[in-house]
């Protein structure tokens, strides 16, 4: 239920240590501690755990998918069927990206012009046409809270004149997300809207890119175009200026990211709101998230220990199963093994959140990010 006591969107910061920062986003589903991690609902649910389930591992808001929403069950459907938060029994704010990125990595015919890009179902290989316009449309039946803009996501590796032509496309089709979402009557008046920045690895495309966007006007600002395969290092090269380039008082979302140890350098240089896929898939591939680094539950060691996945976690599933148990039934095939490391992978995420915002909170964000580092790293 939408809530009048809430605003449409504000963000506070409560504290800041060095770049990093803690605050809260205010919207009419609820509120959203930063930094934030946002699991993944791909298609309107978060992989193998129910959404009170999602919630009380300390999850705030969720990420889910325009193209493949578009394509199944339909984003007309959703619509009719009441949107997505009744849809997928999620009453807490949902940000759905635009559907953009998803085009140009699971589609292999499709064809990229000012107007938008047209290209095949990798479900059917149906036809679709999706526009600025249309996707802005999309995210409306949806009933999405944080609406991403349409944008291109080149290859890292593209000629930086390349790189430079996809980016002001982008700011084009910004613009015209701007234009889509500011006519959206009432999903409008109660949502909100996110620039994505682009230009790869270059400084001062980045900078282009977002002084483009600070001119339309956002509630939020995006980093688009990293965990693409270019490294940490090269990732982390770029976040020293990019999150810099975007306006102080608003939030800094880094689209797809990441590893646990991603995030905490991340949040080391001053972004707010995170997502992505790992904690989920890792859990149905047999890999635990732990203060002392990944596990792969499959290994033999695993075998007839009788203890948690992680003595530090709090989660229901390292309070209540051995290792031995998750071992064997990953080993076995089992759709509880997915289940319980899913859980404890996304309920980890959560607590590393938590530990970083109360970090910050008492200045003390550089002394726990290093001790982390020394703990989760250990055996890299």
């Amino acid at each position: 239920m939408t809530s009048q006591q809430n605003p449409r969107f504000e963000f506070q910061i409560h504290a800041t240590d060095g770049k990093a920062r803690t605050g809260l986003i205010r919207m009419r589903r609820g509120e959203i501690r930063t930094p934030a991690f946002m699991p993944v609902g791909t298609a309107a649910t978060v992989k193998a755990m129910k959404p009170q389930d999602v919630r009380a591992s300390g999850a705030d808001i969720i990420l889910g998918n325009t193209y493949h929403l578009m394509l199944r069950p339909g984003a007309e459907r959703v619509a009719r069927l009441g949107g997505l938060h009744k849809f997928m029994n999620w009453d807490r704010p949902i940000l759905t990206d635009s559907g953009g990125y998803q085009v140009m990595s699971l589609s292999d015919l499709r064809k990229i012009t000012e107007e938008g890009v047209t290209f095949a179902s990798h479900i059917d290989g149906s036809r679709h046409h999706l526009t600025p316009e249309r996707s802005m449309e999309i995210q409306r039946l949806l009933g999405s809270d944080i609406v991403m803009c349409f944008d291109e996501c080149p290859k890292i590796d593209q000629p930086r004149d390349v790189i430079a032509r996809s980016m002001e496309m982008s700011m084009r089709w910004a613009k015209r997300s701007r234009e889509g979402f500011d006519s959206g009557g009432e999903h409008e008046a109660n949502s909100a809207l996110f620039g994505i920045q682009q230009g790869a690895l270059d400084e001062g495309l980045r900078k282009t890119s977002a002084d483009a966007l600070i001119d339309i006007g956002f509630d939020g600002y995006a980093i688009g175009g990293l965990a693409v395969g270019e490294g940490q290092e090269a990732m982390f090269t770029t976040l020293d200026f990019a999150p810099g380039q975007l306006p102080a008082d608003r939030p800094r979302y880094l689209m797809g990211v990441g590893k646990p140890d991603d995030l905490v350098g991340a949040v080391e240089r001053g972004v707010d709101m995170f997502d992505c896929v790992l904690p989920t898939r890792s859990g149905r591939n047999g890999q635990a998230f732990t203060w002392n680094g990944p596990l792969n539950m499959r290994n033999a060691r695993h075998a007839e220990d009788t203890g948690p996945i992680d003595e530090r976690c709090t989660c229901p599933t390292c309070g209540t199963y051995s290792r031995a148990y998750i071992h064997h039934l990953i080993r076995s095939g089992e759709i509880l093994g997915a289940m319980l490391l899913t859980e404890h992978n996304v309920s980890f995420y959560q607590q590393l959140m938590q530990g970083m915002r109360d970090a910050i909170a008492e200045g003390r964000f550089a002394a726990f990010a290093s001790d982390f580092r020394q703990d989760y790293l250990r055996m890299g």
